[in-house]
């Protein structure tokens, strides 16, 4: 049986839905906590610290069921974050939910700056006793983090209970690059990887790479989300070049597909699930960041489109035939 995706279009747009406290606007990385009687999709976006420079926050917009109205949107942010010198000081991006018998976890991706490359990640985890209106924080450091073997930026926690263990695809840094393109900037490489655990908070890692590249070892491969349809376990993904990727459309972020059946051994596929970019509009530039999700028996995709989200995000549902 064959499958497709159709497009929606865009179902959330910032400027449309300002929040007092993140002025800058962005919806980055929508993640849904699937409720009876709505669909609590949260978010990342910004606002500007003293210094002038950018943080991030985690909100929420709540839908109807039908994904079709707004009910509701958070008026601040769920969770705060990190105190001075912690890994999530300045701010939290991406945020991924799981519920939990009468509570709701939370992985965060906490990010502080560097002095010599821009910035180090790496994975938290928050609980929730609210049905997911705020979180609190299990501890001040990480549950997963920068080590030996991966030793930088490692964050976009998507996390499933299956066969009893609790599942985790991340990604983790590989390397960083220094370009003269006017930047003082260096790029840096990540790669897609796995973990699991029985309490959520020891992770024992899998120690490699599990999608293979298609664009060359300088791929970058960003926010795995999987879902299970058919006996068949799918992950949707981003990726692009590692640099010039910012205004440049042939190397910027797309939606890339991998399939397994065992979740060990995973085979890229990019055409199966496809979500071509179109040629014009609000997600012509760039794709990124993808959510999986079900809604009863149907399945949704959530993506953000060009400027890494400062649009807002659009809705795809799979149609097979």
């Amino acid at each position: 049986m064959s499958a497709r995706w159709r497009t929606l279009g865009r179902i959330f747009d910032p400027t449309q839905h300002p929040l007092a406290f993140a002025p800058e606007g962005y919806a980055q990385s929508p993640q849904t906590l699937v409720l009876p009687d709505r669909v609590r999709i949260y978010f990342s976006t910004r606002s500007r610290d003293d210094g002038g420079k950018f943080v991030s926050h985690v909100a929420y917009v709540d839908f109807d069921r039908a994904l079709r109205q707004v009910l509701d949107i958070a008026k601040a942010p769920v969770i705060a974050l990190g105190g001075l010198g912690c890994f999530d000081e300045h701010g939290i991006f991406p945020f991924n939910v799981l519920r939990d018998g009468e509570r709701i976890l939370a992985f965060t991706t906490g990010w502080n700056r560097r002095a010599s490359v821009p910035t180090d990640a790496a994975i938290g985890l928050a609980i929730s006793r609210d049905e997911g209106r705020s979180f609190e924080k299990v501890g001040a450091g990480p549950v997963l983090a920068p080590g030996l073997h991966e030793p930088f930026l490692v964050g976009d926690a998507f996390v499933l209970r299956l066969q009893e263990r609790l599942h985790m695809w991340y990604i983790h840094g590989t390397r960083w690059i220094t370009v003269d393109q006017g930047r003082d900037e260096a790029e840096r490489v990540y790669k897609i990887a796995h973990a699991v655990s029985d309490d959520a908070m020891s992770w024992q890692r899998e120690g490699r790479q599990i999608v293979p590249d298609r664009l060359g070892e300088d791929e970058c491969q960003a926010l795995p989300t999987v879902i299970e349809h058919e006996g068949i376990y799918h992950m949707m993904f981003c990726y692009r070049a590692a640099t010039d990727f910012r205004s440049n459309r042939e190397r910027a972020y797309r939606l890339g597909h991998a399939w397994s059946t065992d979740l060990k051994q995973w085979q890229r596929d990019d055409d199966q699930w496809a979500l071509e970019r179109p040629d014009q509009g609000w997600d012509a530039e760039m794709m990124c960041y993808p959510h999986l999700f079900r809604v009863g028996p149907q399945i949704y995709l959530l993506y953000n489109g060009n400027q890494f989200g400062r649009g807002g995000f659009g809705l795809a549902r799979l149609e097979t035939a």
